[in-house]
């Protein structure tokens, strides 16, 4: 099968990487003059909203995909009139909008904090009113990694999010005091089948994921983020992969946002699982019968942001993946996945592996 595949990022290249294995072919599109997933397969070198250039790709291809959230809606609704895309628009378009997401949470049932749409001074005044301080103030749109969005702490510092945020197309969202956060990702196909992996737990610093630990330990709130992301898949007729980053508060759990896509946190799944989510999300789209997600022991991955320190490339345990992407500050360039036989090990290996490789503590930001 020929799939097409919009962005060629480090995601892009991974599935690519995957579509070899299972026997397939991937073509990318990507404005990038080096991307990653140029070591996976042949990349037309176009903007996302180059009509002409996807419906070139999509003629050249059997089905078409997206490796990240920001595809324009619009293109891909034109191109799916004559080939399949998946994930399909329609959810794309839920997930690209926080105010709609959350509202899509609200109507399936699934908890989440409170929050409020903003687009004034005077409706963020309101959200303080009802929600209370803090709040979390973020873009509507286009924020990912911790960026467009605001810790809100007082009302005093109301002119500073206008003055970086601006005043509409924005959400409050309750501050939750979480005691961690865990990612539930699983996998739909054509035909509705749907498997689901052990859930995730993640660590995020400066909001950017930094570790990931699976299986998160916790057989209650793993069967109820999977009924939460079962319902998502089937309401949304949703086909591949698709992510939900969860708050865990005690014994309460509620959902931040969903990914329509392959997810950072489930890297793991490489190594860690007997199918990864790159190989699910290929599985899925092509409507074959979707691979087991039995775990191949207790996995842990570490994310690489801003350097690929040269002790990484000597690791005694663990399996480097090098995105081949240039170092610069923030910019996620591979990861570390470490497989141990028990939590106990695999909390150990990562640990030694943190040190070695960012020279610092489990649990710290790198050494600069």
């Amino acid at each position: 099968m020929r799939i097409g595949i919009i962005g060629a990022g480090q995601l892009g290249q991974m599935l690519g990487f995957a579509a070899q294995a299972l026997g397939q072919h991937c073509q990318f599109l990507d404005p990038s003059p080096e991307p990653p997933a140029a070591a996976a397969g042949p990349v037309m070198q176009a903007a996302f909203d180059d009509i002409e250039a996807l419906t070139a790709l999509a003629q050249a291809c059997d089905v078409i995909t997206y490796e990240f959230e920001n595809v324009p809606v619009d293109a891909l609704t034109r191109i799916a009139r004559g080939v399949p895309v998946y994930p399909p628009p329609a959810a794309l378009r839920q997930a690209q909008d926080r105010l709609l997401e959350k509202r899509l949470f609200d109507r399936l049932g699934i908890a989440l904090p409170a929050y409020r749409a903003i687009d004034s001074p005077r409706d963020l005044q309101a959200a303080i009113d009802v929600i209370g301080l803090p709040l979390v103030i973020k873009t509507r749109r286009l924020g990912y990694d911790g960026k467009g969005q605001f810790l809100l702490r007082t009302a005093e510092h109301i002119d500073t999010v206008v003055e970086l945020l601006g005043t509409s197309e924005l959400i409050a969202e309750q501050w939750v005091d979480f005691d961690y956060e865990v990612s539930a990702i699983g996998a739909r196909n054509v035909a509705g089948d749907i498997v689901t992996y052990p859930l995730t737990r993640n660590v995020h610093r400066d909001g950017i994921l930094r570790e990931s630990y699976a299986p998160a330990d916790n057989g209650p709130l793993a069967e109820r983020a999977n009924s939460y992301l079962r319902r998502l898949l089937e309401h949304l007729d949703y086909v591949g992969v698709l992510a939900i980053e969860f708050f865990v508060i005690g014994d309460e759990l509620l959902a931040n946002e969903f990914a329509p896509r392959v997810h950072n946190s489930g890297h793991w799944t490489i190594e860690g699982a007997t199918t990864s989510q790159f190989e699910n999300h290929l599985l899925a789209i092509s409507n074959r019968p979707l691979g087991k997600t039995d775990m191949r022991g207790y996995a842990g991955m570490l994310n690489l942001i801003g350097e690929i320190p040269a002790a990484a490339r000597s690791l005694a345990t663990g399996r480097l993946h090098d995105y081949g992407k240039s170092p610069r500050p923030g910019r996620k360039l591979g990861h570390i996945t470490v497989v141990g036989d028990s939590a106990e090990q695999r909390d150990r290996m990562l640990d030694e592996t943190i040190r070695s490789v960012t020279r610092s503590l489990p649990g710290e930001g790198p050494v600069s």
